[in-house]
């Protein structure tokens, strides 16, 4: 027999129909139905609300075979044939994370072709693989951001075996995986939530109805989104999660959802003898989320800190536009590197306000921020999905990844910056609604018009082959330029590991220098000394010692080193 259960305190009757045949289901006073059924182990099912005669799927939904608006498939997670058992999992501080797109990571676009790949992601020297949303969603390709049945895994990807076969080669070569959960709002295609039960809540944010997670009734969704977290960690052995626009969730509570999560997701780590990791992405630069519970934080890992990736971004490409305009300068690139947070109970001159709080650095370490070069956002979000390899030297990419790289920040990489892949990443979609899709290539070509665009550039997202620009091309990856890039990201990544002085988490012990006028600043951190020069022209910088790593040709006496424009020279200084 099969226990069946479903949340449905809305609608006056809930029968469950498994492969056709319709059973009665008892309701308890909480609003929960449920019955035992002799269901065969990968019937298909659903339930039908009041005399609604459309069968829909399970709000935990195990498997979607037939996509989001389809019947729900039994799967039985015990099932799996797990070979991960002697996996210890490791925390994330200070370790260098790749951000990937399942869809355009491959050609094929799948669980197991990325596995052929994963040999590749050792050489470079990575830690921990982060996949971008894998959950269901309307159609066959897309980012993942609008996920309507949050339980199971993407179909056309491998559905939840090909994320089991996923993970489980990983942990064979040691790589850790993290999984990006989206619990701030609900896809437009699919979304019968609201039918079962008050899922959604008054408040709203950019992208629609928000979840309900502090009014009436919040208890059991907020069960459900703690629920479908420790899944990803429990059933299919995921190391963390990345937790997306968590400044989208509206909670009034006296506990936040987040220190909810976070409790409870260290006690699974007990539970699993392993570590577990929770990484914010936030924009209020606040502290609270990654300062221990004892001290009155949520205690989550660590965060996206979107103003390092602002300050470095600026200083070396010249964008100003949007949210970069308080970026710029070399001073406050320093400050920035310095302190985690520019914006730090400072003006926002892009929000017309004061923003953020400071890091208490002295007991905060750099670990619990994640640097990067770029992210998924700052790539494909842009009008035209250009990377920064589309406007930059290879120089300038190598000052931005030493910046990164050579810092005590946790690291992440977007997949193929390492071999500035001239590949795209743009925003696709491909809602079957004919409605949907129209209203969302206008909505983008109105978004960027807005920005000055000629709205003919902007690439339609339903459009096929905005998709499969999208994907990489591996055969740029040893070839000239690009693969000169890829072997100092690999030798910058090694030295970061192979280095005590590299490892120092505390950003009280780095010290920045930097010149302004002459467009060149140093991290000093331990013996080694990080030197880029972000100018055109050559400079000579206050540093010297032994090179160990370089990009351009530097000059050593012994009291300067010379820099070619756009290059980067580390030093063993003591």
């Amino acid at each position: 027999m099969t226990e069946f259960r479903v949340w449905a305190p809305k609608p006056e009757l809930v029968r469950l129909d498994v492969d056709g045949r319709v059973h009665a289901l008892t309701r308890s006073d909480d609003g929960w139905w449920h019955a035992d059924v002799d269901a065969p182990p990968h019937a298909r099912y659903g339930y039908l609300l009041d005399q609604d005669p459309t069968v829909l799927p399970d709000p935990r939904s195990p498997r979607q075979p037939d996509g989001v608006h389809e019947r729900s498939q039994l799967w039985d997670p015990t099932d799996a044939n797990w070979t991960d058992g002697d996996w210890p999992g490791r925390s994330i501080d200070g370790t260098v994370i790749y951000e990937l797109h399942l869809g355009t990571f491959t050609g094929a676009g799948t669980f197991d072709s990325a596995i052929e790949k994963l040999d590749y992601l050792v050489d470079l020297g990575i830690d921990f693989v982060e996949l971008m949303p894998v959950n269901s969603f309307a159609g066959t390709h897309g980012w993942g951001y609008d996920g309507v049945l949050w339980y199971s895994v993407h179909e056309p990807y491998g559905g939840p075996d090909g994320l089991i076969r996923f993970v489980d080669a990983c942990h064979a070569r040691g790589l850790g995986v993290l999984i990006d959960a989206v619990f701030n709002h609900l896809g437009p295609s699919g979304n019968y939530l609201p039918r079962f039960g008050p899922y959604l809540s008054s408040a709203s944010n950019p992208w629609g109805e928000g979840i309900n997670i502090a009014d009436a009734d919040s208890d059991e969704v907020r069960r459900y989104i703690i629920g479908c977290a420790l899944r990803w960690m429990r059933d299919f052995h995921a190391d963390g999660l990345r937790l997306d626009a968590v400044h989208a969730l509206v909670d009034t509570t006296a506990i936040d959802i987040l220190e909810e999560l976070a409790n409870e997701t260290d006690w699974l780590s007990k539970q699993l003898g392993r570590p577990l990791s929770l990484i914010a992405e936030s924009d209020r630069n606040d502290p609270r989320l990654i300062t221990p519970r004892d001290r009155g934080g949520y205690g989550l890992t660590a965060q996206w800190s979107d103003d390092i990736h602002h300050a470095i971004h600026t200083a070396v490409s010249g964008e100003r536009q949007g949210y970069y305009a308080d970026f710029g300068s070399l001073a406050t690139l320093a400050h920035t590197l310095r302190h985690g947070y520019f914006h730090a109970a400072t003006y926002s001159s892009f929000r017309h306000r004061r923003h953020g709080r400071p890091l208490d650095t002295a007991t905060v370490p750099a670990t619990r921020l994640l640097a990067y070069t770029c992210t998924h956002d700052q790539v494909g979000n842009r009008a035209l999905g250009d990377r920064p390899s589309h406007n930059l030297t290879a120089g300038q990419l190598a000052i931005k990844a030493a910046l990164v790289l050579a810092s005590p920040y946790t690291a992440m990489l977007f997949m193929g910056e390492e071999w500035a892949a001239s590949t795209p990443f743009q925003f696709f979609s491909s809602h079957p609604e004919p409605e949907l899709a129209r209203a969302t290539a206008e909505g983008r070509k109105a978004e960027f018009a807005e920005h000055g665009w000629d709205a003919e550039e902007i690439p339609d997202p339903q459009d096929p082959q905005t998709f499969q620009r999208s994907k990489l091309n591996w055969d740029e990856v040893h070839a000239g330029e690009h693969a000169r890039l890829h072997r100092f990201y690999r030798d910058l990544i090694a030295l970061r590991r192979n280095e005590t002085d590299l490892a120092d988490p505390w950003l009280e012990h780095m010290i920045v220098d930097y010149d302004e006028e002459q467009a060149w600043i140093i991290m000093r951190r331990g013996q080694f000394g990080i030197a880029c020069n972000l100018g055109a022209e050559p400079v000579q910088m206050p540093v010297t010692g032994e090179v160990v790593l370089s990009w351009g040709e530097p000059t050593v006496d012994a009291d300067h080193t010379a820099l070619e424009g756009h290059s980067v020279a580390i030093l063993r200084c003591g």
